[in-house]
Order: C-alpha cells, then structure tokens, then sequence
C-alpha cells in the first residue's frame, strides 16, 4: 500500500473517532489529528461528511447537516483544515506531533431551540492553543489539546485528552475505537450550562451558577473501507455523556447522546 493511501486511511480513521461525531462539533478540535512521520512533500484529504447530532450540547433534539472536509499538511510543519484548524507541527519525530495552532468555536444560537429562549447567543470566537500527541504503538496514539479565547467574554478554556486505536481488518477495511473527555473552566461551564439573572429573567430558569469540572466523556467507534488507492468511506458512531455541573444544567434536556457521521475522502 503506498504512502498517500495508508496516510488517508489513518486520518479519516482519526477524524471520525473524535472529531466529526459529536453533537454541533462540540469537540470538532478536540485534538490534532497528524498522526505518523512529517510528510516528505504536502499532502491532503478533501470530502463531504454528513452528520447526524444534536442541536446542541445536551439537547434531546436531532440535528443532521453536510459538512465538507478539507485538510492539507505541509512537509515544513504548518498544516490548515476543517479537522485541525491552522498550527504547526515542531515534532519530526514519527512518534509524537506537538505545537501550536488557531482554531474556532462555531458559538450558539438561542434560535436553534426552543429550551434555549431566553438565554441569548454565544458568538463564534477564535481560539489559541496548542497540542501533543504520543504514538504508544503504530496502531494507538494518546492525544492532548488546550484551547482558550471562546465565548463571550473570549475566556473559556478546554483541556481535550483522549486516546485512539485502529486495527486492519484485512480486504481494505480498518476498525477504530476511541475515548476521549474534556475539562473546561469556570467561565466555559457558565457560558455553555450557567444561567445569570438576565438569561433566568427571559427564560424563567432558575439562576445556576455551575463550577469548573470535567463537561463530558465520549467513547466512539468508525468502520473505514478503501475504495481505491486514493479513497475511502467511513462510518462511526459516538456515544457521549455530560459530567458534574454540566449534567445537572436546567439547559440539559439529554444528558447521554448518541451522533454519528458518514464520510467520503479523497487523499491528494
């Protein structure tokens, strides 16, 4: 198998495990997905995805849209795309990746429910952070992300950690599963779960000032066949389930949810 087949495999593989699933892209930049050696010239995916979610973190209504996919990575570092957002990449070791990007938090609308009337909206915001990832064994990677700058008051920090793994199931098809778990700050948590005395005062909720803490744990699982040298279409499934303040906010109507994504990529 070449080069630019076997790197298209791993990264659909690793875009649907944790990144694409979940509900509105809630965890669309989880992690930095550049798994395996710096490429010796650039490299890329480009595809469609359709996703089928909720209408918000903790909402007990569906959501399905298309989304396209497009990700490019440079041999001298930098890479760009709709699954890592814009950094770059110090490691040349095959074993590990780590460095520091720009990525974005799509926000909230409060059109986008009823349960959310009265709460106001949560512009979209770019984020700072940075990432590492560790490759345990060829076919398990350990990754870690920090991102900060989203929400109103462009304050809301996350720490992303999971872990991934892959295993060939022969004829072109590979498995994946995957876990991962995130913890945000204060102003995140009230941001995304709170409700003030403005919002209690519009929505009739009562005031719920929740504290920092760990949002949600996820586990998930994708199914990739290789069309052809170049191609592959993928299928993954992602169950996850708020934590803590987050579980107990007046705005979760679902605590434990069910998305799922179907992909198609061309490696380029």
């Amino acid at each position: 198998m070449n080069t630019s087949s076997k790197s298209l495999k791993v990264a659909l593989l690793a875009a649907c495990l944790t990144g694409t699933a979940p509900a509105a892209f809630a965890q669309a930049f989880d992690a930095v997905r550049l798994f395996g050696a710096a490429p010796t010239e650039g490299r890329g995916t480009v595809g469609l995805a359709a996703i089928f979610g909720h209408e918000y973190q903790g909402s007990d209504e569906r959501r399905t849209m298309a989304v396209p996919l497009l990700d490019y990575r440079w041999a001298n570092g930098w890479f760009a795309g709709t699954s890592n957002g814009i950094g770059y990449d110090f490691s040349s070791n095959p074993s590990m990746n780590y460095g520091l990007r720009l990525t974005a938090d799509l926000g909230r609308k409060e059109n986008r429910s009823a349960a959310l009337k009265g709460m106001g909206d949560i512009d979209a915001k770019a984020e700072v952070g940075g990432f590492f990832n560790y490759a345990v064994s060829p076919d398990m990677v350990l990754t870690s992300s920090l991102r900060y700058g989203s929400g109103n008051a462009k304050k809301n920090l996350l720490l992303d950690l999971g872990a991934a793994y892959s295993t060939s199931l022969g004829a072109g098809w590979r498995l994946g599963l995957g876990v991962a778990a995130t913890y945000i700050n204060a102003d995140a948590m009230q941001g995304n779960f709170g409700v003030d005395a403005a919002q209690s005062a519009r929505s009739g909720y009562a005031v719920y000032a929740p504290k920092a803490g760990i949002r949600d744990v996820r586990a998930a699982a994708s199914l990739t066949y290789q069309l052809n040298a170049r191609m592959a279409i993928t299928t993954a499934v992602s169950a996850s389930s708020l934590q803590g303040d987050a579980k107990h906010s007046p705005l979760t109507r679902e605590a434990n949810g069910l998305s799922g994504v179907l992909a198609l990529a061309y490696g380029f």
